[in-house]
């Protein structure tokens, strides 16, 4: 409930909660109705719902959300725990949640944790806890320091991102490999002989798959398969590997983990006067939105954001709604290749 009136008005009058049976008042219905209408419930006439939504925005009537949530053991709110705010994927994963939570009515809470480790990841889960929260989803990236798993609370409504956890929790994913596998095979079908790769952090799950990917690529193929330059997704990363690879004259087409180390690859490339694709085809992972504006415009994996929050979220409201009836296992989210203007087949 809201205040109004008070002290401060003409007449000096004492401040009055405005309550249900007000608006009720106003409206003509029920205090039932009034708290139907306050809760969402489908059965109430469209025409009583508007009378008594009329009568809310009047008398500045909120309903009590906290008092609600205690009534019914639900708070309409989705944690979200993540160990990286910086990185593309995930920022753009943590919009989409929280753009498909205001959809279904939810908001979000978000808890980042700067080192992955158990005990940090426990103590994020007590902090939503006391945050009450209806269920959380967790942006697993990284490997844990001291374990190389999460042991997730029981009893816990979780959904897992970017993880391959997926024999244990409901996991939504990107399916990071088959996009790789797009990636070196359109550089293979342009006719180069091997593809150079750019990988990202070791810690990475999907910069692991991304790496396998590549290199069975190649393997099937019966390609040489180059020596991995190590990165950080950065474009500082990308522009020192590019440094090393415009030395290399055998070196016609790379694949980098990510569209920035891309941009740092395209930035050596063209200070060591490596002209792309004349000279070496590059193509990236994320299709970033600058992605196309690059130069040249970037050949890159497009990964589905908005449909790994969606899914997220609906994977979570399942189990909230249904009791945690939802069973453990991958979902992944297709990737699409988009190709621009940085691949080419070889000269001569």
């Amino acid at each position: 409930m809201v205040e109004r009136g008070g002290s401060g008005v003409p007449g000096g009058r004492r401040k009055q909660r405005v309550s249900m049976a007000d608006v009720a008042k106003l409206a003509g219905v029920s205090s039932q109705t009034v708290s139907r209408v306050s809760n969402g419930h489908p059965g109430v006439i469209a025409a009583t719902r508007e009378q008594v939504l009329a009568a809310m925005r009047e008398l500045g009537y909120r309903p009590n959300s906290a008092a609600r949530a205690l009534r019914y053991g639900q708070f309409n709110t989705i944690g979200v725990i993540l160990f990286s705010l910086s990185s593309t994927g995930n920022s753009r994963t943590v919009e989409a949640i929280a753009t498909h939570a205001a959809a279904e009515g939810y908001a979000i809470t978000l808890i980042p944790i700067d080192v992955p480790t158990q005990d940090n990841v426990l103590g994020a889960f007590t902090r939503m806890g006391e945050l009450a929260v209806d269920a959380v989803v967790v942006i697993m990236e990284v490997h844990l320091l001291d374990t190389g798993t999460v042991q997730l609370p029981p009893g816990v409504h979780v959904v897992v991102v970017d993880s391959d956890a997926g024999d244990r929790y409901c996991v939504v994913d990107t399916d990071q490999a088959d996009g790789a596998r797009r990636a070196v095979r359109h550089l293979l079908d342009l006719g180069h002989e091997t593809v150079w790769h750019v990988t990202g952090p070791k810690s990475s799950y999907a910069g692991q798959r991304r790496t396998q990917a590549w290199r069975a690529v190649l393997q099937e193929a019966g390609r040489p398969v180059p020596p991995p330059l190590h990165g950080d997704w950065s474009a500082e990363s990308g522009y020192a590997a590019g440094l090393t690879l415009a030395e290399r004259p055998d070196c016609t087409a790379v694949f980098t983990a990510n569209d920035q180390m891309a941009l740092g690859v395209l930035r050596a490339f063209h200070e060591r006067g490596v002209a792309v694709p004349e000279d070496v085809s590059v193509v990236g992972f994320d299709d970033i939105p600058d992605a196309a504006y690059f130069v040249p415009p970037l050949t890159t994996v497009h990964q589905d954001f908005a449909e790994v929050g969606r899914r997220c979220v609906e994977k979570a409201l399942q189990q909230i709604r249904g009791g945690g009836g939802v069973r453990a296992g991958t979902d992944l989210v297709p990737t699409s290749l988009v190709v621009r203007e940085s691949t080419a087949a070889p000269r001569g």
